[in-house]
């Protein structure tokens, strides 16, 4: 059982890894893009703040160990998370290979939820926890298209009422903005994804009986944290070339609002013990601010090829877990 649990702990770390290069990459793309932050500086800042940000709260680790099924109530527990979490490892690394900014939140609650039908039958999922936890994942980048427009629109509004400023004197501050808004997303990014690792593993460890309650205990905070963290000081170069050029030209000005909003709604979200998809919310505060500028320059095809990954993302991960299930419970007995 300790064996197992060791290799459990240790998948989970590696998907907390690879969001780290997968997904942080979202957080830093623009400011790197529009030259506010070196490369360098810019992973190493977020690597730093993301491991602030997992340590802050618990809410949304409790929130995916528990709302999907009750860890408690089925067998074969630790298989069911052996194969969720290879699941979610294979899709974020196909995902990152073509540069594409898929969800790790879309693929581990799918994945989840295919393990489970797989181990334990369609009845122990919990449909209601599901429905919401997909509800969310669906309406948040929604919600961040829309307030990124917002925020936008009311930043143009006031520049425009301060009268003419220079171009290149507007650049220059919304540059410096950029750091305080890159620092503040990181940070928001830590704090919502890293715990989907921690929810995982209290998941296996209430399944497995080492505990009874859905706490997340202090050392699968630092665990998973430092795991995010190192992920992140790797970079996610793929990614950051699709966010920062295959969208539409972001300037200081969208940079900074993108940013911003992208930290409003994930906060919220983390708050509410609720994950998201930092891909979703930041992709689509990009649109949305840049949409405000030039609405005809974003490249749509870009968009739909995007769109159309994150539509197939849950149900290919419910498949593929299913899948992998099966083959480790036929060499397990």
């Amino acid at each position: 059982m300790l064996t197992i649990l060791i290799i459990i702990v240790a998948l989970a770390l590696l998907f907390d890894f690879i969001n780290g290069f997968h997904d942080t990459a979202n957080a830093i793309a623009t400011s790197i893009s529009t030259r506010a932050l070196s490369p360098r500086f810019a992973v190493m800042m977020a690597a730093v703040l993301n491991f602030i940000g997992a340590v802050f709260s618990s809410e949304v680790a409790k929130t995916v160990g528990g709302k999907v099924a009750n860890p408690a109530t089925i067998d074969n527990g630790m298989h069911i998370v052996i194969a969720a979490l290879l699941s979610a490892i294979i899709w974020n690394l196909v995902t990152w290979y073509f540069g594409i900014p898929s969800s790790s939140s879309h693929t581990l609650i799918g994945s989840l939820a295919g393990s489970v039908i797989a181990g334990a039958g369609v009845s122990s999922v919990n449909w209601s926890g599901f429905k919401e936890i997909v509800l969310i994942l669906v309406l948040s980048p929604i919600v961040a298209f829309a307030t990124g427009f917002i925020v936008m629109w009311i930043i143009k509004r006031i520049i425009l009422a301060t009268g003419n400023q220079s171009r290149t004197k507007m650049n220059r501050v919304f540059r410096s903005l950029q750091v305080v808004s890159a620092a503040l997303l990181s940070f928001s990014h830590g704090g919502n994804d890293a715990q989907k690792a921690m929810g995982i593993i209290v998941f296996a460890l209430v399944a497995m009986q080492y505990q009874t309650e859905l706490d997340v205990p202090l050392w699968v905070k630092f665990a998973a944290a430092t795991a995010m963290g190192l992920g992140t000081s790797i970079g996610g170069w793929r990614i950051i070339k699709t966010m920062s050029k295959k969208l539409i030209k972001i300037e200081p000005i969208n940079g900074f609002a993108s940013d911003l909003n992208s930290s409003i709604v994930i906060q919220v979200s983390t708050h509410m013990g609720m994950p998201l998809s930092t891909t979703h919310v930041i992709t689509s505060s990009i649109i949305g601010t840049g949409s405000v500028l030039r609405f005809y320059d974003v490249k749509w095809a870009t968009v739909t090829r995007m769109i159309l990954t994150w539509i197939i993302t849950i149900p290919i991960s419910i498949a593929l877990a299913y899948v992998i299930y099966k083959i480790i419970f036929m060499f397990a007995s």
